[in-house]
């Protein structure tokens, strides 16, 4: 019997791929709503481009940029429940670690980029940098460190070849 964190109700296994699923469900939402008009938020992420709005922008930008995190999060709900093997196992696990490393080192680089000012982006206003430190480069690297336990658990969920010939 495999035990279930305390008060989760989701198996250990489960539970990084339901985060994950999530956090793409949430930044997809908040995609779509920047898209559709919405405006919280959006100055201290895109800068000027929020005042703009060009329509390449709202098209690949936030709408196109919405839709990935929905493909991101039936990923993260394959990589959570499904029970796949052969090539679908081995792409769905070459994709969670792929969305996993892209994540971690927008986060990170971002970051260091903005900790140590080694480029000098005059573009990038007080504001933009103190939201991007706090809360947006924190956000990737957590959705980034969540697709990589899903994938982790994900692959230590399925039964080897030798326990599936023996039975």
């Amino acid at each position: 019997m495999r035990r279930r964190p305390e008060g989760t109700g989701a198996e250990p296994s489960t539970l990084w791929g339901r985060i994950a699923c999530l956090w793409a469900v949430a930044f997809a939402g908040l995609h779509f709503y920047w898209a559709a008009g919405g405006d919280v938020g959006l100055s201290i992420s895109a800068g000027p481009l929020a005042t703009e709005r060009p329509l390449w922008f709202v098209v690949a930008g936030l709408w196109g940029v919405g839709a990935l995190c929905l493909l991101g999060a039936l990923l993260a709900w394959l990589l959570a429940r499904s029970r796949l093997r052969g090539v679908p196992a081995l792409l769905a696990g070459w994709l969670g670690w792929s969305v996993c490393a892209l994540l971690l080192v927008r986060g990170i680089g971002v970051e260091v980029l903005l900790l140590t000012d080694t480029t000098h982006l005059d573009t990038v206003s007080a504001g933009q940098r103190a939201w991007t430190l706090a809360l947006w480069n924190p956000w990737f690297i957590g959705g980034g460190l969540a697709f990589g336990l899903a994938t982790l658990r994900s692959r230590s969920r399925r039964p080897s070849r030798r326990s599936s010939r023996s039975r």
